[in-house]
């Protein structure tokens, strides 16, 4: 089962860059989309149809902000849009598609310009979070693919001493993403297979900052303790460009 994690800023802008012919050429079996910043309605489903996936979107009420998607060429068992949360659904932040050995959330994280933002970006995790923990009791094989827009790690960012007092690197936010893997017993797929490897999943549009390599990694796909041990290939894709970040893939054997 090949599953990626891809932010497209904008799915429309995307497909205005060629993403379809990608897509036919990576072939993953599920694809989560984040931020796609469109309706259902105005989202080409057709092309999607014609490359042999059925697609679903949960957009935000403000139109034209956030949204996310999957697209599947696996049936699922079951969609479900949202989590429940008022406020999280408003914003079209996480879809969830169930399948028989797993089920696959793609969620988009806020992320926080200023402190009321901040407050709100660690609202929205630690809610996430235990919405995560409850739908485990039931679900226990969980993938969670998605731009959480918080790097981890120094090594995930390519000025850390700089840019430890940038959201998206703060303290508070580091310390949020090691809870998550601690006690929602969740396995960060590229960091388990490649503890070492120096890469990036986003870069700004200023400075020719993806061209210099001046990158965060900022999306993830977390796979629930339980089947960490059917992953067997974990890669982040930088010659995908319809996008301020590149698609994430994980493998998993079933």
């Amino acid at each position: 089962m090949k599953i990626i994690s891809y932010n497209v800023n904008g799915i429309r802008a995307a497909f205005n860059k060629d993403m379809p012919k990608w897509l036919a050429s990576a072939n993953p079996d599920v694809i989560c989309f984040q931020e796609s910043k469109a309706q259902p309605e105005q989202i080409d489903v057709a092309a999607f149809e014609e490359l042999g996936y059925q697609s679903f979107w949960h957009s935000a009420e403000k139109k034209g902000y956030s949204g996310v998607g999957i697209a599947t060429k696996i049936a699922p068992k079951h969609i479900e849009y949202g989590t429940g949360i008022d406020y999280i659904d408003f914003e079209g932040r996480v879809i969830r598609a169930d399948f028989e050995e797993c089920s696959v959330i793609s969620v988009y994280v806020p992320s926080a310009t200023n402190i009321d933002r901040l407050d709100f970006k660690m609202k929205f995790c630690y809610d996430f979070l235990d919405y995560l923990k409850e739908l485990k009791k039931e679900i226990p094989n969980l993938i969670v693919c998605g731009d959480f827009n918080i790097c981890h790690e120094e090594i995930d960012i390519h000025n850390p001493k700089g840019l430890s007092n940038t959201s998206g690197f703060l303290p508070i936010e580091r310390e949020y993403l090691s809870i998550f893997l601690e006690k929602g017993a969740f396995t960060d797929a590229f960091r388990f297979m490649h503890p070492e490897t120096v890469q990036y999943s986003w870069w700004s549009y200023r400075a020719n900052a993806r061209a210099n390599n001046k990158g965060w990694r900022l999306d993830y796909t977390m796979i629930s303790n339980s089947i960490q041990q059917n992953i067997t290939r974990a890669v982040i894709l930088p010659e995908a460009q319809h996008s301020d970040h590149c698609p994430v893939m994980v493998e998993m054997s079933f």
